[in-house]
């Protein structure tokens, strides 16, 4: 049997802001309640979307002890032979990544662990909607002992996956999105507030983007008595999970925003406790919102569209325009599709992950749990999987490529100012250079 420890550990690794708030989230509510006997470990693994000290503020979401690594230097925390405490103590690891680098990271611990008996019971999942490259994404998550499923029809559409390609579909267990709650809706507050809830990449052209802003513009003009925020989710030069190429900040000031329209920043939640009416294309805070019975609209104004995401919302009733919005109306949702999407509007949501907590008690109860198994192997994806995991820096066999940072010491100041640089001119790169240059290339 495991050996009886006084604290339990949990480590959540995450690759953005967004997958950080829902791993840290998760953890919490899946290991007995956080408290005094809970130890949660954050890493952050360096890339593109780390986030910044800003982001991680905004999220709200802290961790007894937060680094950022590189993925070999994960590994390395989770080896039998780490720094006392670390490897050894952990109970339960939480993989908040992209479906690439949760395969990268189940290949790696599975050579880490190779011949332990005892090993930390390994999570994964998705942040928010499933909505596009649902078998990709899925299979690529495979091997882990949990897969959480944030609903009812996400349960039911992963385990068709993995039993579809025989797979184990054991792992798939239903809970709920971690970050719902907050107080019920309750109409009459002054003034009646519309919040847009903006998305990186979604819609991704200037001119949706732009069209949608002047909409926005026009909802304040016909409606003065209204106030209507933009909530936006980054600052110019940081990165969320997906790239913002034209943020709306930058498209905001070509136009002349009315007194009652504004962007905004902040917690969602602390956004939410003040609007009437929450707008967006298909951002996950339409669940947050609905969950609190607060009215939502999904634009259909570019359409109902698999690239938009906004047709994992047909059935809702939560679809309208900017035209119906202009004109008073108010969608209600359909309660049938709330509770197959986890949205717990009906109260359930305090026993949404009883679920899950069961599944991982039973799973570090056993005497040793087997070797990690993902899907993919050499044998089964040999043209797919080596590409994958080197792009994390790690050979066929899960063991770091020749190169790779192995340790896990912090830099000293010098190094540190240089890599903060560094990143700084990458992500500027990313976000203002590359983009001239594409468009440069369709002239």
């Amino acid at each position: 049997m495991p050996s009886k420890k006084q604290t339990q550990r949990v480590a959540v690794l995450a690759d953005s802001d967004t997958r950080w708030k829902w791993g840290a989230l998760t953890a919490q509510r899946i290991v007995a309640a956080g408290g005094p006997d809970t130890r949660f470990d954050g890493f952050l693994l360096r890339g593109r979307s780390t986030p910044t000290a800003r982001q991680l503020r905004e999220v709200g979401v802290r961790a007894d002890e937060l680094r950022e690594v590189t993925g070999a230097e994960f590994l390395h925390a989770m080896e039998p032979s780490g720094a006392p405490g670390e490897s050894e103590g952990y109970d339960v690891v939480v993989l908040a990544l992209v479906g690439g680098a949760v395969q990268a990271m189940l290949h790696g611990l599975a050579r880490v662990w190779e011949g332990r008996a005892e090993r930390p019971v390994v999570v994964t999942g998705y942040v928010g909607v499933v909505y596009e490259k649902l078998a990709d994404g899925l299979l690529l998550r495979h091997g882990a002992d949990v897969v959480l499923a944030n609903s009812r029809q996400d349960a039911e559409r992963f385990r068709a996956v993995y039993e579809g390609v025989g797979a184990d579909a054991g792992a798939v267990t239903e809970c709920a999105l971690p970050f719902l709650g907050g107080a019920p809706y309750r109409p009459g507050t002054d003034p009646y507030t519309v919040c847009f809830a903006a998305q990186p990449s979604v819609p991704e052209s200037r001119a949706d983007r732009t069209y949608l802003l002047k909409r926005m513009v026009r909802h304040a003009e016909l409606h003065p008595e209204r106030e209507v925020l933009i909530k936006l989710r980054s600052k110019p030069g940081e990165h969320t999970t997906h790239i913002e190429e034209l943020p709306y900040q930058k498209l905001a000031k070509a136009l002349e925003l009315p007194p009652n329209c504004r962007l905004v920043y902040g917690h969602m939640g602390e956004v939410l406790d003040r609007t009437d009416l929450l707008v967006t294309i298909s951002s996950t805070a339409a669940l947050e919102a609905l969950h609190r019975r607060i009215p939502t609209a999904v634009l259909t104004d570019l359409g109902v569209r698999e690239a938009l995401g906004n047709h994992h919302f047909t059935g809702s009733g939560c679809l309208a325009s900017w035209t119906h919005l202009d004109e008073g109306h108010v969608p209600e949702p359909d309660e049938e599709w709330l509770a197959r999407q986890g949205v717990a509007a009906d109260g359930s949501y305090a026993t949404a992950f009883d679920t899950a907590r069961d599944r991982i008690a039973a799973l570090r109860a056993k005497p040793h749990l087997p070797p990690l198994t993902p899907y993919y192997t050499l044998a089964t994806a040999p043209g797919y999987l080596p590409g994958i995991l080197a792009r994390h820096h790690l050979a066929p066999d899960g063991r770091p490529l020749p190169g790779a940072p192995a340790t896990a010491k912090e830099p000293g100041p010098v190094r540190q100012i240089v890599r903060q640089a560094a990143r700084g001119a990458y992500r500027h790169g990313v976000q203002r250079v590359a983009p001239v240059i594409r468009r440069m290339g369709e002239l």
